[in-house]
């Protein structure tokens, strides 16, 4: 199958659909103007409250009337641009295909070595998040501004949370049963340098003995790196770039000074230390908010949430940045240790936790609601700085495809680390309301992540899907997931060049991501609850139809206190979300009759953990029958605070080939 690299066949085509958007993009911008400057949103309510002077309102009484003028006055170019873009998009294609061409450009990714399905096996990371890139003026209706600016900065958010080491920290501690720890800990991890002079401190409470494991950030491409892995017995491929710090639960309140062996990549922690980081430590403390480069959540940036970059001092010392190559401090999120007697949930075999950061080393990105063109390319721009390929403006516009008028497209958008083979799209024909103006629907995907020494692919299976939106429409909704499972089945069907005697291929996942808009938990969602895509595919986070596990929180945001100070950076988001009164206040709860509309007032009626829409799903049917599928780890995200009203969630699943280390 070929892939499209633009999005129409040829450069004649490409011309005439620029010249076209170009007459309609005055009269589309001025509109979204005129209504945005009507639709405030609580931060800038806040801001106005507090001018004596009115001047917003003064600001609009003079540029509605010329915003109106000039509106009227680009209607007649907007309508004749209209007559050449609307027969265009017969031509155009469903999707466009970018492939990072210069690797230098993607400074935040550590290389990836192919897979040999040598080994225990190997872990692949999945996160998917609704961001709510919509024109400025309907985005405001969820109570989110600024577009462009929203776009680049979750961008940056995304890969430098993703760029970073991957780092767990358990803890041995009978007390650590909260949906997830406090994440009261620091790692410092340099960039680059030499790989056997590595120092880690941690600042951790009730610690007085850590065991440091793995290499967290050296190239895990190079021979010496491999040699080293192997000598210390590293049991995946999948934590080829994982530092594992286990602590064990003595109640001193001391930390611990950590000294690195050289020969094996481990690292201990002996002797007292500073009792906290207190005068050792600059904390910036800028708003969430605003949005600007410097914001907090990015890793790069001087703001990056208030415990996230520190200045620490190793050793008697300051650090020497020539020495570290720039060191950047990353604070790792408390996972609690996948241990029955330690557990609080015993009968979990995977750790799960609300992250404030992304998943280090995500391999797969799924996203909704990239509904503004111009926002799709600053978004892509950013992610091109971790992920090489990256499938976006996705859909179909016009009258082509579907049964009726498309003013915008699907919004979804794919970025992967690993090589895309096949894709697909289709549109769901069935939409209504609001949502039937936009081409939603289903892309498919066909990975490459390795190849067997007999020279067979291993491949995987990807599909982001965003399904009917309005309260109320369960039947549309059970509709576009039975179309979901058929297209799924003929896409699989179409791409697969194996045969059962003669496999060419292996597959080694195949997972669904998407904000599907019902919950497991509503009694108006009843039927979504029990359809038969559930008997399919496993969602790590359900028990049950009507019922889901206990740790699992709901990600739709209630859209008022997205700019409350509680929750407008990601470790204040993260704190309120691990207690069970911070999420009555702040998540949607699943809809009921005897509930009011508002979410204040009523903490006391409130059940379970929120509306949970946004989903993560894998099966192990068709897989290769010698491999097996279990979830690692399941994450909600709260990096992407102020930016969008839904929560991201990130699955890492490990395939196991059950074959022994050579």
């Amino acid at each position: 199958m070929v892939l499209y690299t633009s999005p129409f066949p040829n450069s004649f085509l490409s011309v005439l659909h620029s010249f076209s958007w170009g007459l309609i993009f005055p009269c589309y911008w001025l509109a979204d103007r005129l209504v945005a400057s009507f639709v405030p949103t609580t931060y800038e309510k806040r801001q106005r409250a507090d001018d004596p002077c009115y001047f917003h309102a003064l600001c609009i009484i003079i540029t509605t009337p010329i915003y109106l003028a000039l509106l009227v006055a680009s209607l007649p170019f907007a309508l004749i641009g209209f007559l050449l873009w609307s027969p265009l998009q017969s031509a155009r294609r469903p999707y466009i295909y970018s492939r990072l061409k210069d690797k230098n450009h993607a400074n935040g990714a550590t290389l990836l070595t192919e897979w040999k399905a040598a080994g225990n096996g190997k872990s692949f990371c999945f996160g998917s998040a609704n961001v709510c890139l919509l024109p400025d003026s309907l985005a405001r209706f969820n109570n989110v501004f600024n577009t462009q600016a929203r776009a680049k900065e979750i961008g940056r958010r995304i890969r430098n949370g993703a760029s970073r080491p991957q780092i767990k920290i358990y803890i041995d501690s009978p007390t650590n049963t909260s949906i997830s720890a406090a994440s009261f800990s620091s790692l410092v991890s340099p960039q680059g340098g030499d790989n056997t002079n590595r120092t880690v401190n941690a600042g951790i409470k009730r610690t007085t003995s850590m065991e440091y494991k793995g290499d967290n950030c050296g190239s895990n491409n190079s021979e010496d790196s491999r040699e080293d892995k192997g000598g210390a017995g590293e049991p995946n491929e999948g934590e080829e770039n994982t530092c594992i710090v286990r602590i064990n639960g003595e109640d001193n309140g001391h930390m611990s000074d950590t000294e690195t062996d050289p020969v094996n990549g481990q690292a201990h922690a002996s002797g007292p230390a500073e009792p906290s980081l207190e005068g050792d430590a600059e904390i910036s403390k800028t708003p969430n908010h605003k949005q600007k480069e410097g914001d907090s959540g990015s890793l790069d940036s001087y703001s990056a949430s208030r415990e996230s970059l520190v200045k620490v001092r190793v050793g008697d010392g300051t650090v020497d940045q020539s020495t570290v190559n720039n060191k950047l401090l990353y604070k790792a999120s408390i996972m609690k240790k996948t241990s029955v007697r330690k557990k609080k949930h015993t009968d979990e075999t995977f750790d799960h936790e609300i992250s404030a950061f992304f998943p280090a080393n995500l391999d797969f990105l799924c996203l909704q609601e990239v509904f503004d063109k111009r926002a799709a390319e600053k978004l892509k721009e950013q992610l091109h700085h971790y992920f090489e390929y990256i499938v976006y403006d996705v859909g179909v516009y016009s009258c082509h495809g579907c049964c009726s008028f498309k003013f915008v497209n699907s919004g979804l958008l794919f970025a992967s680390r690993y090589p895309v083979m096949d894709a697909a799209y289709h549109c769901y024909p069935n939409g209504r309301g609001t949502d039937s103006l936009a081409s939603k629907g289903a892309l498919f995907l066909k990975v490459q992540v390795g190849s067997t020494p007999q020279d067979q692919r291993i491949v995987g299976y990807i599909s982001c899907t965003h399904l009917q939106a309005i309260a109320g429409d369960t039947t549309v909704r059970c509709e576009q997931l039975d179309m979901l499972q058929d297209w799924l089945s003929e896409f699989r069907k179409s791409t697969s060049s194996s045969s059962t005697a003669n496999p060419e291929e292996l597959v080694a996942f195949d997972v669904i991501c998407g904000d599907l808009n019902f919950d497991n938990c509503s009694s108006e969602d009843k039927l979504e609850q029990q359809h038969s895509l559930f008997t399919h595919y496993k969602d790590p986070c359900r028990v049950g139809p009507g019922e889901d596990k206990p740790w699992a929180i709901g990600t739709l945001l209630d859209p008022e206190g997205l700019y409350d100070e509680e929750v407008c950076t990601p470790d204040n988001l993260q704190k309120v979300l691990e207690s069970e009164e911070g999420r009555k206040g702040y998540l949607v709860y699943p809809t009921s009759k005897n509930h009011s509309s508002s979410q204040k007032g009523r903490k006391a009626s409130l059940k379970g953990n929120g509306r949970r829409i946004d989903y993560m799903l894998y099966t192990e049917e068709g897989l290769y029958l010698e491999w097996k599928v279990e979830v690692e780890e399941f994450s909600f995200i709260t990096q992407l605070a102020g930016l969008t009203d839904h929560l991201p969630v990130a699955m890492r699943l490990m395939v196991s080939t059950g074959e022994d280390d050579p």
